[in-house]
């Protein structure tokens, strides 16, 4: 992902939990949903609010129209695995010594002494979830569901086919197939759609409430821009992207 684009998410999100933890200090009992979307390997200039007119991207536009946007910001590192280290802990990973891509090992991946962002959250209340993308490490105890998620769906390594629910990952060669927690998923449709439906299934509008506090969903869709299989273009980048407007009102 670009670095401006992502730095705009994480500027957003930190200020978000800061103001989250500040109310839990101060015994504030109201606290509000999360949902962060991080998109791969999209431009400065891909979607509609920053003047992209190749593929509409209402929904997006629409957040940026109603929210706040941060025109001016760097992240901690040029690709992938680091900079998703740094928008999980707050922190430099030069500091923790995570400044390359998983090298083949199941082993590298994000320090067992970091803590991330659902550890933190966890810990404030929220139920946590993680839907597509992990690439902080491949072994058990790097897991996702060991570093702060109760609810994981997605894939630990770089990339994934969207058709299918067993693939190779591109940097490590390694097998890496979909998960559903632990387990591997059996069938799968197309990768994006069921990514944005489980995160809208999360807490899905009129639907009784089993946890009582708020939530936190991390959604990395599986493209950031999505074709039909015939390869002709959607009208959006990604059902996923109508769940900030579908959960921020559930």
């Amino acid at each position: 992902m670009k670095p401006v684009v992502r730095a705009l998410a994480v500027g957003a999100l930190f200020l978000t939990i800061v103001v989250v933890l500040r109310q839990t200090w101060n015994g504030h009992t109201r606290r509000p949903n999360i949902l962060l979307i991080v998109s791969d390997d999209l431009g400065y200039a891909d979607i509609g609010v920053y003047g992209s007119r190749d593929i509409p991207t209402p929904n997006v536009d629409r957040l940026a129209r109603e929210g706040v946007r941060f025109t001016n910001g760097y992240v901690s590192g040029p690709y992938c695995s680091p900079t998703r280290a740094g928008l999980m802990t707050g922190r430099y990973p030069q500091r923790f010594g995570f400044e390359f891509n998983p090298d083949g090992s199941p082993d590298y991946g994000l320090p067992l002494s970091e803590l991330t962002m659902a550890d933190r959250l966890k810990g404030a209340g929220y139920r946590t979830a993680l839907f597509g993308k992990w690439h902080l490490g491949s072994s058990e105890r790097l897991h996702p569901m060991h570093r702060g998620f109760e609810e994981f769906y997605g894939f630990l390594g770089a990339s994934h086919s969207y058709m299918k629910v067993s693939d190779v990952d591109v940097g490590t060669r390694m097998a890496d197939p979909l998960l559903d927690g632990m387990k591997p998923v059996a069938s799968v449709t197309y990768l994006t759609d069921t990514l944005g439906d489980r995160a809208v299934r999360l807490r899905p509008a009129g639907a009784k409430r089993t946890h009582q506090g708020p939530e936190f969903a991390r959604l990395r869709p599986a493209c950031a821009k999505r074709t039909r299989a015939d390869g002709s273009a959607k009208a959006d980048p990604g059902s996923a992207l109508l769940c900030p407007l579908r959960l921020g009102r559930s």
